[in-house]
């Protein structure tokens, strides 16, 4: 799907699979944030959202593997969700909406996040979207000047309403 020369070694992107979940789940908790509501221990309501994104074909869970120049390989060590909305504003736009995206915390720093959004740019752009939009917590100062360093700006004030 998309290769990168990274460190001697290179990144590779793909669509996941039911076997990837776990470290899915993994890499989600592993922040002050995520620790507090990810778990592994019950893996069910995960698979079930799983397979519900993995089924739309206008939601893609994607993961990123690493090899070595040597050939030793670390599988699932980024992930993100990339959906594809309708929208009536803006003249009908299509918009992507990019969700969950993390890097193993040993790989930071070394340009895998902006490989990985730069593919969802593309892809975005390939699937005929106007407009990409995520939401990042208040408390996440880094990943705010990351995307802004990718051209992201903080236009809109983000609200929930938990269920």
């Amino acid at each position: 799907m998309f290769a990168a020369d990274i460190d001697g070694g290179t990144f590779r992107l793909r669509h996941a699979t039911p076997a990837d979940l776990p470290a899915m789940v993994r890499l989600l908790a592993d922040d002050a944030l995520g620790a507090g509501r990810e778990t592994a221990r019950d893996m069910e309501p995960y698979q079930r959202a799983f397979d519900a994104i993995d089924a739309d074909p206008a939601h893609l869970l994607i993961v990123g593997d690493t090899v070595t120049a040597g050939g030793q390989a670390r599988p699932v060590v980024a992930t993100f969700q990339l959906s594809f909305l309708p929208g009536i504003s803006r003249r009908g736009a299509w918009r992507s909406q990019l969700e969950g995206v993390r890097v193993d915390a040993s790989l930071r720093g070394h340009g895998l996040g902006k490989l990985m959004v730069g593919w969802a740019i593309a892809e975005s752009r390939r699937r005929g979207c106007t407009l990409m939009q995520l939401t990042t917590h208040h408390s996440r100062s880094a990943a705010h000047r990351f995307y802004e360093q990718l051209g992201f700006e903080a236009s809109h004030v983000g609200m929930k309403l938990t269920l």
